[in-house]
Parts: structure tokens; sequence; C-alpha cells
């Protein structure tokens, strides 16, 4: 994506319509050294990018679901990242044969930069069509501190002349996709087991792993009896348990016992056992 090259044009157009209004001057942005200020022999205004940082205070984080399917539109086919936004800074100055005209291009620079925050659409060029975000413009904002316009002038090697400092803040679409995975086209279902199926498995299961003889023996459902039922020795004493008395007291006969699985069955949990007690 050649989104400076697309600033660069924009711009371009936009000084050409607004600030030098029919002028015959040209427009560049060429590093303004003393070499190419001595081969100058039309007026210009040179657009020098002398700095690009990304505005961390604007940086999002989430991410942007695209719909569209030839199927059902209302499917989401793949995520992005949102665009990151950079801040693009031009060093603007008027070049002429004498001072008063270039301080007049610069006062129709400013005048057009503080009519126009953001870059016009009729202006917009290459991708910057279909940005889905402004083009912000700030012009003579005061430098950061860690660098000065004097600094610029220094590193290009010539002498300080009067400029303008223009921050063009545009984003930066980064082209990555996530496919997305296939939509939910049917209701969540569930499924519960008879209590007596559960048995008969959990019984299985504890005959396959070796707990014992007794557990498998606890859940075969031909064992089991409902409550109340007297036990194999005739007759049941009575369940009906006293205050303070212990739950496995002398004569007292478990009603039924059954053991529960967890787990699925080919990975199996843990396998409880429980004892019901006659109260009544």
């Amino acid at each position: 994506m050649a989104m400076i090259q697309d600033v660069d044009e924009s711009l371009r157009a936009l000084v050409k319509k607004d600030a030098l209004n029919g002028s015959k001057a040209d427009v560049a942005f060429d590093a303004p050294t003393r070499e190419w200020s001595s081969r100058r022999n039309t007026p210009t205004v040179d657009l020098y990018l002398y700095d690009i940082r990304e505005d961390l205070e604007q940086r999002e984080v989430m991410w942007e679901n695209i719909r569209g399917d030839s199927r059902d539109p209302r499917f989401v086919t793949e995520r992005r990242p949102p665009p990151r936004r950079f801040k693009l800074s031009y060093l603007v100055t008027a070049w002429t044969q004498r001072p008063e005209d270039e301080h007049r291009l610069l006062s129709s620079l400013l005048a057009c930069f503080l009519r126009h925050p953001t870059i016009p659409v009729d202006a917009l060029s290459g991708t910057l069509v279909e940005a889905r975000q402004p083009i912000l413009l700030n012009i003579a904002l005061p430098p950061p501190q860690d660098r000065s316009i004097s600094d610029v002038w220094s590193a290009l090697g010539g002498e300080l002349k009067p400029s303008l400092d223009l921050v063009v803040n545009a984003p930066f679409e980064v082209k990555v996709t996530v496919p997305a995975g296939p939509p939910v086209l049917e209701e969540p279902r569930f499924t519960f087991a008879q209590p007596e199926a559960e048995t008969e498995e959990a019984g299985a299961v504890a005959a396959r792993t070796g707990r014992g003889k007794r557990a498998a023996a606890a859940v075969s459902l031909e064992d089991a009896k409902p409550v109340g039922a007297p036990g194999p020795g005739g007759p049941k004493a009575s369940g009906r348990l006293k205050p303070g008395e212990p739950v496995g007291k002398p004569g007292v006969i478990a009603d039924q016992e059954e053991m529960v699985r967890s787990g699925k069955e080919k990975q199996p949990g843990r396998v409880l056992r429980i004892r019901g007690i006659n109260r009544s």
C-alpha cells in the first residue's frame, strides 16, 4: 500500500486548488538543501517529509468482523485488525526571488490548512479514497521536545528559513486477515441418560477397571431394590434413625446402592458409590 505517496498526491492537489489558486508555482517534495535551492528558477512550494511516527494515542485493538457471503451476508467470513494511524511531518517552505513573495505564499498556505482540518474528499488520491477514517491536518503546532525545526535545517545543511510545520495524520491499512470459523446453524442439544443406563454402564466400567467384586455387584440391576423393600435375610429392621445414632448401626440395611460414573466412555472419571438409607 502506497500510503505515503497517496498523501503526497493529495497534498499536491489541495495546495494547487486552494492555496495557489491558479498560480504557476510548482509543488515539490525535495529536501531543501543548498544545492537544490540554487537550481530553482521558478516559484516553488516545497513539502519536505522529514519524520514518520505512529500515533499511539489513537491505536485501536478491537478487530473488525468482515461480513459478506454468497450464502448469507449476515455471517462473519473473516476478521482483520484495525488500521494504524501515522503522523507524517512535512516542512513547508516557499521559494521565490523575493522574501515578500515567499511570505505571501506562506500566508496563503497557512490559510489553506487552517480552513481544512482534514483533506477534502475531492483532493484524496489512490487508496485514501477508500479510507474508512479521515486524514487529519495540523498546521504550525509546537514541535515535540525531542526535536526542533532548527535541528531539521541543521541536518539539511542549509540556512534557517521561514517555514510551516504540517503534520498529516493518516490511517495505514494492515493487510492481514484471519478466516473466521464456520457459522453455527443449529441450536445446542442436550442429552440426559436414564439412571438405569448409567448404573449398568458404571458397573461395567467398575468391573473392567478392577475396582472389586463388591462395586460391580452393587451396581447390578438385579440386586437393586426399591426403598423400603426387605433385604435378603427376611424382613428388614426399622430404618428410622434416632437422633445421634450412626448411619451404619447394626440391623439397618441399606435400601439402595448405585454407582455413578463421571466423564466419558473412553475417558472415565471418578466412580461414586451412593448408598441410600431408609428414614421412614
